[in-house]
């Protein structure tokens, strides 16, 4: 299986030098395209290798989705307060950050492939954490080793997928990473519905063995491959070669784009989803299927239309849906703590979560494809 992967991955770099001579197609972000003569194996290469790297996607979207159709369960089986469960649900964000900040020390030091691994096995560890906890600290422990690992897969995924595809399907490839993470969330929180938190974490655990196990059959990102000395010599510049002006907009733009999407209350509803339909006095099984229903659509919508109507209106459209949905999820609890329009609070909480679930997910697309666009201009790709 190694060899068949060193095979490809020399086949990949082959056609990335025969273009210099015009003989091939090659993408400006390390991507490859053959020539009409011989499409079909690069095709089959590039798909099966796409399918595998999502998978880390899946996880991604797995860990996020957890805490909010667990917290009931948990609370009740080891007797978590509100506050100990809450400091659970948000350290996985903690250990996300982490993993993010070494991200990319990790996968230009052993690859592509090297860093989805390594970020898998730590996802493993977690979730055989928190299925064989007794207590809280087994919990925590569990749950901040599963964010180092996604917060790896944050970064190394999409980069990997961008690396192996051509330019003319670029777009169209990269763009499973979102709906994965997407479909992972969703189906988390419609299978949490049916199971209990052990047997959620457990099956938490399949995504992340067959990613690994699918890394052993696809090749390391020809970009990586040829790009390694470079990247090394560049690397000794540091975070602070960043700081320069001619970076200023691209990396406001790209930042502000990140930041913006969590003070948007992306986590905070998609980690208590269940608990804010039961406070709202609605019920927290039918909410989630509701929820993961909409994702669903709504996460596969923005794949379909963001290389047809463009980032801009896209963008400003999801957002003013998700600022709407926070409204009237905040409206009705103020009318629940002013003990007035009793009839109300359920069904706009649900229009509430349901529209800043939907629009905001969408805007995770549009945010991901407009950071991808700033992220190529800063390194210079045209």
């Amino acid at each position: 299986m190694e060899e068949e992967a060193t095979t490809t991955t020399k086949f990949l770099l082959l056609k990335q030098k025969l273009d210099n001579r015009d003989q091939w197609s090659s993408s400006d972000h390390g991507g490859v395209q053959l020539s009409e003569s011989s499409p079909t194996t690069t095709s089959f290469v590039v798909l099966i290798s796409t399918l595998v790297a999502v998978c880390g996607s899946y996880t991604f979207g797995n860990a996020v989705g957890y805490s909010s159709p667990s917290e009931s369960g948990i609370e009740d089986d080891l007797g978590l307060t509100s506050v100990e469960y809450s400091i659970f649900g948000s350290i996985l964000t903690i250990g996300a950050m982490l993993g993010a900040v070494f991200s990319g020390k990790i996968s230009d030091f052993i690859g592509r492939r090297g860093a989805m691994g390594v970020s898998e096995i730590l996802c493993i560890l977690g979730w055989l954490a928190i299925v064989f906890a007794k207590d809280v600290w087994w919990l925590d422990l569990g749950r901040f080793l599963v964010g180092c690992g996604i917060g790896v897969l944050s970064y190394v995924v999409p980069v990997y997928i961008a690396e192996i595809t051509p330019k003319n399907v670029r777009g169209t490839f990269t763009s499973l990473n979102q709906l994965m993470i997407g479909c992972g969330k969703a189906l988390t929180f419609l299978i949490g519905s049916l199971v209990n938190w052990r047997t959620l974490a457990l099956i938490g655990i399949i995504p992340c063995i067959v990613h690994v196990l699918g890394l052993f059959f696809i090749p390391e990102s020809p970009r990586w491959l040829e790009y390694t000395e470079k990247v090394r010599l560049n690397s000794e510049d540091g975070v602070l070669y960043l700081f320069q002006e001619k970076y200023a907009y691209s990396i406001i733009v790209a930042v502000g784009l990140m930041v913006f999407q969590e003070f948007g209350g992306l986590n905070g509803f998609a980690f208590y989803t269940s608990a804010i339909f039961e406070s709202a006095g609605f019920s927290s099984k039918i909410g989630t299927i509701s929820a993961a229903v909409v994702q669903i659509l709504m996460t596969t919508l923005g794949v379909l239309l963001i290389d047809k109507c463009g980032r801009w209106p896209l963008l400003m459209i999801s957002v003013t849906g998700a600022c709407l949905g926070c409204v009237l999820t905040g409206f009705a609890f103020l009318l629940q703590d002013l003990q007035s329009g009793k009839e109300l609070i359920s069904i706009l909480a649900l229009i509430g979560v349901l529209g800043h679930s939907s629009y905001l997910q969408s805007y995770v697309v549009w945010e991901f494809y407009s950071l991808l666009s700033w992220c190529q201009r800063l390194r210079g790709v045209r």
